[in-house]
Formats: structure tokens, sequence, C-alpha cells
């Protein structure tokens, strides 16, 4: 599953996995993939450069990357206590209603929530570039967007790629505007944030739309029959993440959300603004159905519904509350059916490729005759 990416880069397979977990960023990378470390979650730079030195020490050279949440322009002088301050105190009374619905514990006192949006203000991206930009790292994707143009000059100036993730043609043609090396083209079907294009229109556009910019497909591919048509359809390489979450590598350090992903099908999701205010597509639980119902307060845009809901959701995390308890996923959880190693999950992807192409290659034979 090579591409003119892929070899430039000097990696096996065009498989980038983008994933929360050092172990699995380092196993993706030493299976022939690039692993792409999720960042959103440092909010403490010492914690971001502790596992960097982890992967460093485990992807036997090979290379990997970073990926981070922030916007193309800064807001001036907004600290997260302001934030804090405008939410409002009817949606603050609907959380603990909801929460004690479902009879949701309180955190140990002294416990602080452990997941917050801070990930996602600048500030707090930029001192994971402080910290990541003293590693070797070979890419640098950005959720939000285009990266501030200051960003994309300071990885370039070392050698780093620069990614942006887009929903539609028109966004990935304002990457290649700002100066971005590859577009990650994310369809309908991915997990967490995305829009409202399926992966089979976007891909291609995006391709049309930037040439001879990389595009990198993502969205709903799990398997290697997918991966194909990704290449068809002019993508230099797919973008996987949710495949990775029920790997052996993953620590989801949760028994009953790894259940509930296995035993899910491909129409168990839903795009919902519960987790941050923008849709994100997700498992469906009683928790998202909550806040999409008409009759309740309706969620709050970024980054105020994400602040409003980090204690819940690390309560509901921490105490495994069934019909509460999700996660972001992608479509692709139909077929994410049982708990593997990432290199098993690599072995089933190259080989589904290789089905598809010698099948394709069957096809455009007896066409050519």
């Amino acid at each position: 599953m090579q591409t003119e990416l892929s070899n430039h880069l000097g990696v096996e397979h065009a498989v980038f996995g983008f994933t929360p977990f050092p172990a699995v960023a380092a196993a993706i990378s030493r299976a022939g993939g690039f692993g792409v470390l999720g960042a959103v979650r440092y909010t403490a730079p010492d914690d971001l450069k502790r596992d960097l030195d982890w992967i460093e020490a485990h992807v036997d050279g090979r290379p990997y990357g970073l990926d981070v949440v922030m916007p193309a322009k800064k807001v001036e002088d907004v600290t997260e206590a302001d934030v804090e301050a405008m939410i409002p105190e009817g949606h603050r009374r609907f959380v603990r209603e909801t929460l004690a619905k479902y009879g949701v514990p309180d955190l140990p006192e002294g416990e602080a929530s452990g997941w917050r949006i801070t990930g996602w203000m600048e500030q707090v991206a930029r001192s994971q570039l402080d910290v990541a930009f003293d590693y070797p790292i070979r890419l640098l994707a950005n959720a939000l967007g285009s990266p501030p143009a200051d960003v994309v000059a300071r990885a370039h100036e070392r050698d780093v790629l620069v990614a942006a993730l887009a929903g539609s043609a028109r966004h990935a043609l304002k990457h290649k505007e700002a100066g971005i090396d590859i577009v990650v083209a994310q369809g309908y079907e991915a997990g967490g944030h995305t829009g409202e294009i399926a992966s089979m229109v976007l891909t291609p556009e995006a391709v049309d739309a930037v040439a001879p910019l990389p595009v990198l497909a993502a969205g709903g591919i799990g398997s290697g029959r997918q991966i194909a048509a990704a290449l068809a359809l002019g993508a230099q390489g797919v973008w996987l993440g949710s495949l990775w979450l029920t790997t052996v590598e993953a620590d989801l350090h949760s028994p009953a959300l790894t259940r509930k992903l296995l035993a899910a099908g491909s129409g168990d999701t839903v795009r919902s603004r519960a987790l941050t205010g923008k849709p994100a597509r997700q498992l469906r639980t009683e928790w998202t159905d909550a806040w999409d119902d008409p009759d309740g307060p309706g969620t709050l845009p970024m980054p105020l519904q994400g602040l409003l809901v980090a204690e819940a959701v690390s309560r509901i995390q921490k105490y495994e509350v069934d019909p509460l308890l999700g996660t972001p996923v992608g479509q692709i959880v139909g077929r994410m059916n049982d708990v593997r190693t990432v290199q098993a999950v690599f072995d089933d992807l190259t080989r589904g490729f290789e089905q598809a192409v010698d099948r394709v290659h069957r096809i455009a034979g007896r066409s050519a005759r």
C-alpha cells in the first residue's frame, strides 16, 4: 500500500493512524504505517514530553507525527475562567439533574476532571508544539482547519509536513491556499468532528480541488478494500482513527466501553453536539439523546459545551454508567467486532487490499480483452 506520499515519509503502508494512545501510535509505526498521537488531552507539557519520550523509545526509529487542535484565528486574552462564566445556570442544572437521574456518583474529594476542553485553547496547543518540535516528528496535523501561519512556517523550518482536516472541497482549497502540505478529507462517516459530505463524494472532490497536493481519505474506512477504493479515488493514503479503539494496545480503562464498541453496529452512532458544542460522531447513548431532546435546553457553542460537561463525562467514564457511557467513534464501529493487536489489524488491511487490487486487475483484464 505504497504511494508517493508514503515513500516520501519512508513508511511501508500509506496508512496514517490517529490515536490518543502512545502505545497504539508506536505500534502503528512499527507495523509499517504512520502513527499520529492526538495531543488534545495533554494540558501539561511534561505529560506530553513523557509520552513522546516513550514513543521515541518504542518506534524502532520509524516516523510518527502529532495531531493538535488549534484555531486559525486567535481570540486575545480569553481565559478558561472567562469562558466558564458564560455558561448559563439552566444548563448547569440540566447536567446535575441528568446525572442524578442515573445515579452517577460524584468524583472523590480532591479528584479533578480527567478531561477538559482546555486542550482546544490556542495557548495550550502552542505549549504542546514547544515540546513536540524538540522531537523528530515528521508530521503536524490540525483538526480545526489550517493552523496559524506562524505555526505552519515553524513546522516547515523543521522539515515537518503540515496536514489539516477538511469536510468539503471548499475547506480543502483554503488549506492549500494557507500553505498546508496534506489535506485529510474527512467524510460524514468519521468519528469525532465531521461534516455532512460522505467519503465517496468528498475524496475525489478534494483531490481535484487541491491537486497536486496529496489527499488522505478519512471516514468509515476499516478494511483493505476500502483503502483500495480510496486510492482509486485519487487519495495518496488513508487516515484511520476509530479502528484502533478496540486494539490490544489501546488504553480505554473501561471494559464496559470496550464491550459497547464491540457490540455496536454501524447504525449505533450519532452526530451530536453533546460533547463539545460542534457536531461530532459518537456512540448514541441516553446522554446524547438527552442533549438532542427538543424538550431540553439544547447544547451550547464550542467551547462552552465542553467546559460544561467535562466533569460529567469524567464521572460517567470513571463509574462506567452504562446508559450514558460513550465515546467519539465512526460508523466503522460495525466492523470492530473483536479485540486485536495493531499488527493483526495491519495484516487484515494488507490482505484485504491485495485481494481488492487483484479483483480489479481481473476485471480490467477481462475488459481489455
